[in-house]
């Protein structure tokens, strides 16, 4: 399989293109949020669920993964399940937990509104070789770890200003 013929970039040309989507998706999950009945946070943990398939997610689980107190879990918790997306349940492996389990809906609903965007991105890896999509999801991944240990640093107050 070959790749399409790219036009050459530099590094900030490409740090460019990806604060435009990044700016462009903020726009796009706070529209998509308020579409499902949510708000950018309440959606954000939902995805966590869903990505967490039929491993049920704690409520410390999902805190960690959204970078979130679990304090905070709670009142996303509480409005997951009055717009009917979850609910909780103790956790028969250690009745002190309680886990998150998803309505059957849930993904349905979500699905609904983000199935064509996610159509149109698999169409889009499909201009690239497996070669160069093992390089993006290399670049998401580390980018992702990155961003998660300049958040840490920002919330202790000692990340980059200015």
């Amino acid at each position: 399989m070959e790749g399409r013929p790219r036009s050459e970039a530099t590094a900030d040309q490409a740090l460019a293109a990806m604060d435009r989507l990044i700016a462009l998706s903020l726009v796009g999950q706070h529209d998509i949020a308020q579409r499902l009945g949510l708000n950018v946070t309440d959606l954000t943990c939902l995805g966590h669920l869903l990505g967490a398939g039929d491993q049920h997610l704690s409520a410390g689980d999902l805190a960690t993964r959204a970078h979130l107190t679990t304090g905070a879990v709670t009142g996303v918790l509480d409005r997951l399940e009055r717009a009917g997306y979850a609910r909780r349940e103790p956790d028969p492996a250690d009745r002190r937990r309680v886990r998150i389990v998803l309505r059957e809906a849930a993904s349905e609903r979500v699905t609904a509104v983000y199935g064509s965007f996610y159509r149109g991105l698999l169409e889009l890896f499909a201009d690239y070789t497996p070669d160069e999509v093992a390089v993006l999801h290399d670049w998401f991944t580390r980018a992702a770890e990155l961003m998660r240990t300049q958040l840490e640093e920002i919330r202790r107050g000692r990340g980059t200003t200015g």
